[in-house]
């Protein structure tokens, strides 16, 4: 490779990364010229993913798209044991049946971003599930007790005199071997797996092997644009969800949030990007450019002729246009957890009291990023982000905290 084919290769390798470790040794293997192994792990422990989980797999795609290799680790083995990361007490393993249900759906769900037919497909199972009690152990005496209490989350738990179950230990040393079984060159991360991507790194030098990269990037917020994205906040948007459904979550993204959206999720240059910011710093709606940006993600696990047809749909739920271009935003405190729906009416300035609000919601007056309400019992939890509309005039993006 020249030096100007590495200087592009690392400009788009670098895009929306929070670390690389170690820079100066990628670079060594790029100029060595020869297709890159770049490892991705996903433990299989839910069946559908959101776009939270497809910033690694999209910086896969742009691996791919520089010619290298992709491997693609479902981490069958892994999950069965219980990623401990960020976690304040044990969690619960998965069985085997839930483990590979939820992995028939990661399989087709990816391939709607990478070439299926330049992605090699991994089961950490397949050389995790071959090894008996003696191998287990000799991997075990690779590392030691006091280097996984360096590890954030279980260093505070054993100060705080929480239990850690010894089969925690073995997550990070079983994802760090999977590095040495699939010979990875690379292995991408959040910046929360960055601990079990150095471990790889420490078990492939015990090998014998030279050791990977490790490229850790950001955690994508939710919604509500401070909690990272997951389902159990209700603050995601799934890649299974409906093209209405992602067309109307995304739009309800706030106009901050977006940029980071376009930088960890579009395919678009960088460019184009810092093009469309200087167009709204200009004057520019930017409901426009979140338009562009809804189209591009809809066309991508829809197609793009219903990402038009959500646009469109989107437009005449508000009215064709008569969505205000300036909203009104409204943080609300939740005491418990959650807020009734006519509660946050009045909260949010909509109405005038409680039962002005339910009465709004039995005339159909009322909607949540564009679709209706019809339940007056309906209660939203706190990290909900959203515009409600009472009215044809009434507007405010709402979001409980």
């Amino acid at each position: 490779m020249t030096e100007t084919d590495i200087k592009q290769s690392l400009e788009l390798i670098s895009r929306g990364v929070d670390e690389i470790l170690i820079e100066e040794a990628l670079i060594k293997k790029l100029k060595q010229g020869r297709p890159l192994r770049i490892k991705a792990g996903f433990d299989p422990t839910a069946p559908d993913l959101h776009l939270g989980h497809t910033v690694l797999v999209n910086k896969l795609k742009q691996f791919q798209d520089l010619g290298h290799e992709v491997m693609f680790l479902v981490g069958d083995f892994t999950a069965m044991i219980g990623d401990p990361t960020g976690k304040s007490a044990t969690r619960p393993p998965l069985t085997r049946d839930e483990v590979m249900e939820n992995a028939k759906t990661y399989e087709h769900q990816v391939f709607k971003i990478l070439d299926a037919q330049k992605t090699t497909v991994f089961f950490n199972s397949s050389w995790m599930g071959e090894m008996n009690a003696s191998d287990m152990i000799q991997l075990a005496a690779k590392h030691t007790v006091a280097r996984m209490l360096e590890r954030d989350d279980f260093s505070k738990r054993y100060k705080g005199g929480q239990s850690i179950s010894v089969h925690e230990f073995l997550y990070p040393l079983v994802q760090g071997y999977d590095s040495v079984a699939m010979k990875a060159d690379v292995e991408l991360g959040g910046t929360d797996q960055k601990f079990n991507l150095l471990v790889g790194r420490q078990l492939q030098e015990a090998y014998g092997q030279e050791p990977q990269i490790a490229i850790t990037m950001p955690i994508l917020e939710g919604l509500d644009g401070v909690q990272k994205m997951s389902k159990s906040l209700n603050n995601y948007i799934g890649i299974t969800d409906t093209p209405d459904e992602m067309f109307g979550k995304i739009m309800s993204v706030s106009d901050e949030l977006m940029w980071r959206y376009f930088e960890l999720l579009s395919f678009r240059p960088m460019s184009e990007i810092n093009d469309f910011r200087k167009q709204v710093e200009e004057g520019a709606n930017p409901r426009d450019i979140k338009f562009l940006l809804a189209k591009e993600l809809i066309g991508r696990f829809h197609s793009a002729a219903e990402a038009d047809q959500a646009q469109n749909n989107f437009i005449a739920r508000f009215q064709k246009g008569a969505m205000p271009d300036e909203i009104p935003e409204v943080e609300l405190d939740v005491e418990e957890g959650e807020l009734g729906i006519a509660a946050l009416l009045n909260g949010a300035g909509l109405v005038s009291s409680n039962g002005e609000g339910f009465r709004m919601i039995k005339q159909g007056a009322v909607k949540i990023d564009g679709e209706k309400v019809s339940d007056k019992n309906l209660r939203l939890p706190s990290g909900f982000e959203g515009v409600v509309q009472v009215g044809k005039r009434k507007f405010a993006r709402v979001k409980l905290s």
